[in-house]
């Protein structure tokens, strides 16, 4: 007898429609949380049965009613040994999991399959049912499945592998679990504890708000310059042109301008060449994951969250293949997959024809799954919800463009006008002669008509300066996003701006570069991850997601400072290292504990950092610490979320020290001597309003007001506001809040 496991129910269900296919036999029983007949067993997990154990499991014995109070006494927290435990709270999974170790033990099951999905999630999750349930020693089998159509289980049923040839594939899942566990719950508490509020801090999902954060920074700083373009204007044969110069001068150089456009206009303007070329359009790629959801969220303005469970969705009813994929190529061994496909879709109707190009198929930027694509099982469209319809009909309409026999056919032309003076412009303009398979994908090809011009025919332009202003950087689209974590450090290498960088939009563009970056681990998060990811960081309050369209919020800047403070380097640098660390696990050429050991010695310099010089000190604290005696009332002062407060507020006392001024930390020791009457040392690092560094002294005046103490002179914190001290949210903190019962230390 032959045990199957699948991730989850609707597999299950999947799987034993294959059996029936594959042996001719009669429908598999329903029986307690399984499915049996014609020698298999089918049973299910409902994802994950199993969690790694928490902080305290690794503390001694604690007794479930006790509420759990997060304490610095157990930070930072390196098991020498992971431990996961049943997920509690729900009896389903303890049920269920009862039901899968029955049958693991059944004498009469010789093999046990591990058909969770085809991930290194997928891989762990099953892993984790047997590794718990399984007692004595059985034959383990994978089931690698592609799709989840009858005709496709059938056939990877007569073809599993052994379990233990997807061992690289479990232990990067295993590390990269811990890893997560070891940044998410260590570094989570440590900024809680410090700041007294929930920052939720993760390896991927830091450096994600942080890229939205930069550029919403970027976007608000941004100071536009004016300028003056130079641009010309005439008619022909009834059509209006306009070209543009190649100079641009600068708001103080209009003069200069006019007299530019004053040499331009006595010119005359000759179109020297005309070059009209008729070419054969070649439809875009297949999709990825990342890739179908940027689409979707362009056209659709729809979230990747929703994208994914659609998607998902139609997956598991088979009609999609696997969806987390990072590809947008197939197989060469999948050629007579797709050419069933293409006989469906032929006598339905669509001019398809198999055909064999680098563009298709191509094994070598082919981690583990192919590109998305429709299965030979067609839906009855009436019974798809109108969202279900539009994910389902992006993914067939380009399958079938990408096969489609009718080619693209286009003529682009390209005028060049030239001035007496020598300056030339360029006018481009392309028509549809053949829509092709751009009838069923538009590829974003648009007529494009020039006006009639003929070489030698004479030109008289109007120019004259116009002025304008240099745009700031765009915000942050799921379409850009994704561009963007897929290969984090695409724009460092590239010598362009950021519109020519954004607006390259060639379908058919070289990837090489962006397949080494995936291969390599150097994005952020994975296909399988990111969506939840970025899903989490909008219900934490740190991303907002209007339309396509991403933005920072409060909660997210706070979170980013905060950690900046903390000196906690979260950034795309320390998440990429680690990804790598990951992808040398897969490849066998790096140990699981290894690169479990990369992040605890990154994690532990968070906790131990290096001793600074004097003067450098950047510890605050943590919220609720005790720092000294308020000089107006006595009162006890604590720190809070944003300043060193006095406990004094509720009676009207204002006295507070922000914990960020000027750009750096004060020391909870340097605010502890002020309220002791002392000067402090020097402090370096301040930053002034226009951006230069300041070293200086701190001290408190009589009104118990912050001041900064120089060499030779004396300025007062509401003085200096206004020449160095930038706007920061430490001067209108709010007043030191009592610490949660749940935070301790």
């Amino acid at each position: 007898m032959i045990l199957i496991i699948a991730e989850k129910p609707s597999l299950g269900r999947n799987i034993a429609a294959g059996i029936e296919l594959a042996t001719g036999g009669k429908p598999l029983l329903k029986r307690n949380g399984y499915l049996e007949g014609n020698g298999y067993l089918v049973t299910w997990a409902f994802g994950h049965l199993f969690s790694l154990a928490d902080i305290e499991d690794y503390q001694g014995e604690r007794k479930d009613t006790e509420p759990v109070r997060w304490s610095m006494e157990c930070l930072p927290c390196f098991p020498s040994e992971f431990r996961f435990s049943l997920r509690s709270g729900d009896d389903g999974i303890l049920r269920q999991f009862r039901v899968i170790e029955e049958l693991c033990n059944r004498p009469d099951v010789d093999t046990v399959v591990n058909a969770g999905d085809a991930d290194r999630e997928g891989e762990i999750i099953v892993r984790l049912c047997i590794q718990n349930a399984l007692h004595t020693e059985k034959k383990l089998m994978r089931l690698w499945l592609p799709d989840q159509t009858p005709k496709t289980v059938a056939s990877a049923l007569a073809d599993m592998k052994q379990e233990h040839d997807y061992d690289n594939l479990a232990n990067e899942g295993f590390a990269r679990t811990y890893i997560d566990w070891l940044y998410g719950v260590n570094l989570t508490r440590y900024a809680t504890l410090k700041c007294g509020t929930l920052l939720r801090v993760g390896r991927v999902i830091v450096p994600i708000v942080k890229a939205i954060y930069d550029r919403d920074m970027a976007i608000r700083n941004f100071k536009p310059e004016t300028y003056y373009a130079v641009v010309g204007r005439t008619e022909h044969k009834g059509e209006k042109i306009e070209v543009t110069s190649k100079m641009r001068f600068t708001a103080a150089e209009r003069t200069r301008a006019e007299e530019y456009c004053r040499v331009l206009n006595a010119e005359k303007c000759r179109v020297s060449e005309k070059k009209p070329k008729k070419e054969t359009l070649s439809p875009g790629k297949l999709f990825s994951l990342s890739k179908l959801q940027s689409l979707l969220g362009k056209k659709y303005k729809m979230s990747m969250a929703d994208s994914l469970s659609i998607v998902q969705k139609l997956y598991e009813e088979g009609y999609l293949t696997y969806p987390r994929t990072n590809s947008e190529y197939l197989a060469t061994a999948e050629q007579g997959k797709v050419k069933e496909i293409l006989g469906v879709l032929g006598g339905m109707g669509y001019p398809v024809a198999f055909r064999v190009h680098k563009s298709i198929f191509d094994d070598s930027k082919i981690e583990s799954h192919s590109a998305l694509t429709p299965t030979y099982k067609i839906p009855d469209k009436s019974r798809l919800s109108e969202k279900e319809m539009q994910v389902y009909s992006t993914v067939f309409r380009r399958f079938v463009a990408v096969f489609c026999s009718k080619p693209c056919k286009v003529e682009r032309t390209e005028i060049k006008l030239t001035m007496e003076g020598g300056e030339e412009f360029t006018l481009k303009g392309t028509t549809v002669l053949e829509a092709g398979w751009m009838a069923y994908d538009d590829g974003g090809i648009k007529d494009k008509i020039l006006p009639p011009l003929e070489i030698g025919d004479e030109l008289c332009f109007d120019f004259s300066p116009v002025e304008k202003e240099t745009s700031p950087p765009r915000h942050y689209t799921i379409e850009t996003l994704n561009h963007y974590l897929k290969n984090p450090f695409r724009e460092e290498k590239a010598k362009q701006n950021e519109a020519q960088r954004e607006e390259n939009t060639d379908e058919n563009a070289d990837d090489s570069e962006d397949y080494r970056a995936i291969f390599e681990g150097l994005e952020l998060g994975t296909e399988a991850t990111r969506t939840g990811i970025i899903d989490n960081a909008r219900k934490s309050g740190y991303i907002d997601l209007k339309k396509d369209v991403y933005s920072i919020l409060p909660g997210g800047i706070y979170l980013i400072e905060s950690l900046a403070q903390m000196q906690i380097a979260m950034d795309k640098y320390k998440t990429s290292e680690l990804g790598q660390a990951l992808k040398k696990v897969y490849r066998g050429t790096l140990s699981v504990k290894e690169s479990v050991e990369l992040a605890q010695k990154e994690i532990d310099r968070v906790f131990h950092p290096p001793v600074a010089a004097e003067g450098e000190g950047w510890d605050s604290g943590f919220f609720g610490d005790s720092v000294g005696i308020c000089p107006l009332c006595s009162k006890e002062v604590v720190r809070g979320r944003y300043s060193y407060g006095c406990r004094g507020y509720k009676e009207g006392c204002g006295f507070r020290i922000p914990i960020t001024l000027c750009g750096r930390i004060v020391p909870i020791d340097a605010a502890s001597a002020l309220l002791r009457g002392e000067t402090t040392g020097v402090l370096r690092g301040f930053v002034s309003k226009k951006g230069n560094n300041f070293d200086a002294a701190l001290k408190l005046d009589e009104s118990g007001r912050t001041s900064f103490v120089f060499a030779e002179r004396k300025v007062r914190q509401g003085d200096m506001q206004t020449v160095f001290a930038r706007e920061a949210h430490p001067s209108e903190a709010p007043p030191p809040d009592e610490p949660p019962a749940w935070l301790t230390h």
